[in-house]
């Protein structure tokens, strides 16, 4: 049987761009961390340091679709590169503000300048979208190969930015995460034979894409994961040192990401039967179901056992989710779209990482995992209520005609 995958990276340019999209989607995942890490050796204040990193996640929120909104009317090349400057601005001087002992208030904007840092892994996926678009088959394997991609990163991301903050000097990890977002950002933009773009010709639609009622109710399911993503990371580091090997609680998550990153490989080779929002629904009602097992977990071993089965249903899940967004965004709100999600799925880490510390210190650990499966319900429930939308879709075959890229021959 032929591999899908190299069919996918045969098209010239594919694999610049995915190895571009690597270094730059890394910011995301070691910034907030690195902010926490860095604030705390600094000052040894961790209220600080998590109200700061959550002024740059909210930042970023906010900030992302208005981005990616600019960048479908003009371009990746002529956003991000402005963006990705004054986001590195930002960052310098948050580290020299820091350093030179400024009042707490200037670190604030700092960190919401550095928010504006573009979503990377939405810009790739856009390129994908229009290098393969009318292929869903080839389009359904590349989606696959984000998802790991994006596992990746986000289990390699706050290792690295830890890692380096305390192995060499406080300032590594936020130092090392602007590197990464202007090396990716500048090299991706350089690339301009696979940037997405629309004929002179074609028709502008005005608005924003979250006008559109599929995509409203794919960001409120996103909001339900992100609980469920953001719970398990605060309680399974309890649960860990619970157990009294509180280190261990990396391992156990990386079985969750280890998880997500077979089932999306395997899914990538797939062809699927059914319909696209019924293959959608049923990866969503296992992810739910999934995480039930956890609140049985009795030790360390079990657990890990048990997230990695858990992890299996994500990648899937997500890579479904794509698809049916193209459904319910215009092709020239592509990017949009998805940084939408992106923000549903950062307001859900963020509602979940603060539940699941409450539940923690009212409860026990092993009873924190009440959240994620709460989360899980919310989402299927969510999902239920808003299928009629889903299940009607946008977008015409007409519009799947815009957005084309020109590629260089052979």
């Amino acid at each position: 049987m032929p591999n899908p995958y190299r069919k996918i990276f045969a098209v010239p340019g594919t694999v610049s761009f995915t190895a571009a999209g690597f270094f730059g989607r890394m910011t995301l995942t070691m910034m907030g961390v690195g902010i926490i890490t860095l604030v705390s050796q600094l000052t040894g204040r961790y209220g600080l340091a998590g109200t700061l990193s959550a002024t740059f996640a909210l930042s970023a929120a906010v900030i992302g679709p208005q981005t990616s909104r600019l960048v479908d009317r003009h371009g990746q090349a002529r956003v991000l590169r402005p963006t990705a400057l004054g986001a590195a601005a930002a960052a310098a001087g948050f580290l020299v503000s820091l350093g030179l002992g400024a009042p707490e208030w200037v670190l604030f904007p700092c960190a919401a300048g550095m928010g504006c840092a573009p979503n990377v892994g939405s810009m790739v996926k856009a390129r994908w979208a229009a290098v393969h678009r009318g292929s869903p088959r080839e389009l359904h394997t590349a989606y696959s190969w984000e998802a790991v991609v994006d596992e990746v990163c986000f289990v390699l991301g706050p290792i690295v930015s830890i890692g380096l903050s305390i192995a060499w000097f406080p300032q590594a990890g936020v130092s090392l995460a602007v590197a990464f977002l202007l090396v990716g950002v500048f090299w991706l933009t350089a690339q301009h034979a696979t940037e997405p773009h629309r004929p002179p010709t074609a028709r502008r639609r005005g608005g924003t894409a979250i006008r559109s009622r599929g995509l409203q109710v794919l960001v409120a399911v996103y909001v339900a994961v992100g609980g469920i993503f953001g719970s398990l990371d605060v309680v399974t580091v309890a649960f860990a040192e619970a157990q009294g090997h509180k280190a261990a609680a990396s391992v156990a998550l990386a079985a969750y990401a280890l998880g997500s990153c077979v089932a999306g490989l395997a899914f990538g080779l797939l062809r699927l039967g059914g319909t696209l929002f019924g293959n959608w629904f049923t990866g969503l009602c296992a992810m739910a179901v999934t995480v039930f097992p956890l609140l049985f977990a009795d030790d360390l071993y079990v657990l890990a056992a048990l997230l990695f089965v858990a992890g299996l249903c994500v990648a899937p899940t997500m890579v479904t989710t794509m698809a049916l967004l193209e459904q319910h965004v215009p092709p020239d709100k592509f990017t949009e779209g998805m940084t939408w999600t992106g923000t549903g799925l950062a307001l859900g880490l963020a509602l979940g990482s603060a539940g699941a510390g409450w539940a923690v210190d009212v409860w026990t650990a092993p009873a924190g995992y009440v959240v994620p499966c709460a989360g899980g319900a919310l989402a299927v429930a969510t999902a239920l209520l808003g299928s009629g939308r889903l299940r009607r879709p946008l977008v015409t075959n007409e519009d799947t005609t815009a957005g084309e890229v020109a590629l260089p021959a052979g």
